[in-house]
């Protein structure tokens, strides 16, 4: 799998339509015990795309996704996903919606095997009854096999198949975070938040989650927004990016836009221009 580069020449092409907003944040406020985490957030993700939040640490990137799949309540503002508004989101609505998420720290089951982690991101996509799973009844085990087989699919994609009957604590940290990236899409999901996927690996683990990650919304559709501090590896596969500092919006357009933008300088390198 690989990462596509589009290195034609825009100019030379009829500019296309601009994808419509799968998500719409607008007017987002957010305060603990008084201070301020974001403040009046507003920004639109395209279907399709990938978009990135990056600013320094303390910006509200990880507080802004915990508002987006429902772990916090915004004090103000809607969220908009899929055509829907609403006011707030909660977990369990927010995964019946088709939103999925990753977290800073690993939340793996670490003596179940590979398999039955993916497995787990499942359990929205089962027909059959707890009561014929418990007892192996009815729907239980065509339903079963089902699940497996689409659970065997996405390790396969993430190139997970070697380990696939592993028990996950036996596994380096790099393969561990890209079993819950396989875990998260076995969810099939509309929108994919990844809060920092690859914090704490080196260049080559960096660069192959970069590579599925990629490939999963080129090849499945999902659109992804994630929070990075590689800024090499957001310019590298992002199509939108977000720049928040002290939980305010400080620029929001393409990797080229972002990268000359005065304010972003100033964010990273304490510099007016």
């Amino acid at each position: 799998m690989s990462i596509a580069h589009d290195s034609a020449d825009a100019g030379a092409r009829p500019e296309r339509p601009a994808a419509p907003a799968l998500l719409s944040l607008v007017g987002i406020s957010l305060s603990f015990d008084g201070v301020r985490a974001i403040h009046d957030l507003s920004f639109d993700v395209a279907t399709g795309a990938i978009c990135s939040l990056i600013g320094p640490n303390g910006a509200g990137k990880s507080s802004l996704l915990n508002v987006i799949n429902g772990v916090y309540a915004p004090e103000r503002g809607t969220i908009r996903f899929a055509q829907r508004s609403y006011r707030r989101m909660n977990a369990y609505r927010a995964a019946h919606a088709g939103i999925a998420r990753t977290f800073q720290n690993i939340g793996l089951f670490r003596r179940m095997s590979v398999l039955d982690n993916v497995l787990t991101g499942r359990s929205l996509h089962r027909r059959s009854t707890w009561f014929e799973q418990a007892f192996g009844i009815g729907r239980a085990r065509h339903d079963d096999v089902q699940q497996r087989a689409r659970a065997d699919r996405v390790i396969e994609a993430l190139d997970l198949m070697r380990f696939r009957d592993t028990p996950v604590g036996a596994l380096s940290y790099g393969l561990q975070k890209r079993v819950e990236l396989a875990r998260a899409l076995a969810a099939e999901p509309q929108l994919l938040l990844l809060d920092e996927p690859m914090a704490g690996m080196n260049a080559s683990e960096k660069q192959e989650m970069a590579t599925f990650i990629a490939d999963a919304n080129a090849r499945l559709g999902v659109t992804v927004v994630l929070i990075e501090h590689d800024i090499g590896v957001v310019m590298d596969i992002s199509s939108h990016v977000v720049v928040l500092d002290y939980g305010r919006k400080i620029a929001d357009g393409t990797p080229a836009e972002i990268r000359a933008d005065p304010a972003v300088l100033a964010a990273y390198l304490g510099t007016r221009h």
